[in-house]
């Protein structure tokens, strides 16, 4: 779908908006976002530390992000607006692992003032389309909390299709939280060449 837009680069343009790979020079932009949707991701995402909504907290996080995408062993992507340059968004790819799970997490999450407007959509099939295509993986795994429709709905539209429920799966906002389990196959999947 996507391959005439990727073209083995890490970096996707789609319309309005342009989805990469995080770098050491976004650590005031990213600090910037996660201060301005401090409030609006709460719900959604485990307690933080002071230290993450840092300047300092995240040049020191994003030393070991690069380590990670250097190894292969997480992929943590932005959304940044085309015009103004800002990180709208981020998502982000844990726990990969090759043969022969060849299976990985994504998370993401987006600005309070960009919901509704299909940007997470589109970037997020954009990236797992990256990470099927570019990194040979399988199974890309999403959850989300039964009550977050918005999130559901995301996941369906890219594709995803509902596993199970998860009880307690994970401790968000100070509590322990049911998850709904999906799923995006790799529909053309084939063993990479070592």
């Amino acid at each position: 779908m996507f391959h005439s837009i990727i073209h083995r680069s890490s970096t996707i343009v789609l319309d309005d908006i342009k989805v990469r790979l995080i770098e050491a020079r976004d650590a005031e932009q990213i600090s910037v976002y996660y201060q301005r949707n401090r409030h609006f991701l709460a719900p959604w995402e485990p307690l933080r530390h002071e230290a993450f909504f840092s300047l300092a907290g995240w040049q020191q996080r994003l030393q070991q992000i690069a380590t990670l995408h250097r190894h292969e062993m997480a992929f943590y992507f932005v959304i940044e607006h085309r015009t103004t340059g800002d990180i709208i968004g981020v998502i982000n790819f844990s726990n990969l692992v090759k043969s022969p799970f060849y299976a990985c997490h994504v998370g993401y999450s987006l600005d309070q003032e960009y919901q509704g407007q299909a940007v997470m959509r589109r970037a997020l099939t954009a990236v797992c389309e990256w990470m099927f295509v570019d990194k040979c993986f399988h199974r890309i795994i999403a959850a989300y909390m039964p009550h977050n429709k918005k999130s559901g709905s995301v996941l369906a539209a890219v594709g995803f299709e509902k596993e199970g429920l998860a009880k307690d799966y994970l401790l968000i906002n100070g509590q322990w939280q049911d998850h709904v389990l999906t799923s995006l196959i790799n529909p053309n999947w084939s063993l990479p060449i070592s």
